[in-house]
């Protein structure tokens, strides 16, 4: 368990207010407490923060690592490469864990599908309506030239020439 300190000036201009938020999603709260203080500077606010710092550790019994570069092919791990930076960079946009946007099964199984659309990948198991509303277009649009890239290698390497 840890303590974190938060002191919001009644003048912030909300930057203080944004790092207490993006802190507050980024980890598991346990109690909060919170108090206007007043003196001839001014005014702030205060906050006291009990938080679990998260250890990588603690699930491991739970969990065995997959190795996602020897389950797929080349191709389908080159998109699932893409997918993974494209949810490292929402994750850190939101100040969520990467897993909460989607976990690596998840992206294994979207890099897999030959045509990515809402409705393909609402289809996998776990992945919902409102994760492919909030996430997917991000996902689709990123993907459209590399998944582009790949369906014309293919096409060159598929032609005869009699």
């Amino acid at each position: 368990m840890q303590f974190r300190l938060f002191v919001i000036p009644g003048t912030d201009s909300g930057e203080s207010l944004d790092q207490l938020n993006k802190f507050l999603r980024s980890h598991r709260i346990l109690e909060e407490n919170h108090e206007l203080v007043s003196n001839k500077n001014g005014s702030a606010w205060h906050f006291c923060i009990k938080y679990l710092e998260h250890n990588p550790n603690t699930n491991q019994s739970y969990y065995k690592k997959v190795d996602y570069k020897q389950i797929l092919d080349e191709k389908t791990f080159e998109k699932f490469s893409i997918l993974r930076t494209i949810r490292k960079e929402i994750a850190a946009e939101e100040a969520i864990p990467a897993y909460a946007v989607f976990t690596d099964k998840e992206l294994a199984e979207i890099s897999k599908l030959s045509e990515i659309d809402e409705k393909s990948i609402q289809s996998i198991k776990g992945i919902g309506k409102k994760k492919v509303e909030k996430y997917g277009s991000r996902f689709m649009n990123n993907l459209n030239e590399p998944s582009n890239k790949l369906q014309s290698e293919n096409n060159e390497k598929s032609t005869f020439v009699d």
